[in-house]
């Protein structure tokens, strides 16, 4: 019977470990999720500027061929 107690108290534990894990995953997701939408608004804001750099020594739009990839 002790076996059986033991496998209890080992299945309860093991069960709110689960619990505990998946709230974390869960907070984890959101904070990437907003890391996320932070870095895009990061990087339209370099784009931009480098665009207004661009125009600022060129004196004019770029174009397709002058245009760097980012």
């Amino acid at each position: 019977m002790s076996s059986l107690k033991s496998t209890i108290e080992k299945i309860k534990t093991l069960e709110a470990e689960k619990k505990n894990l998946l709230v974390e995953i869960e907070g984890l997701k959101k904070m990437a999720d907003s890391k996320a939408v932070a870095l895009e608004s990061e990087v339209g804001t370099l784009r931009d500027e480098v665009k207004s750099l661009k125009i600022l020594m060129n004196g004019s739009e770029p174009n397709a061929q002058n245009k760097i990839q980012i």
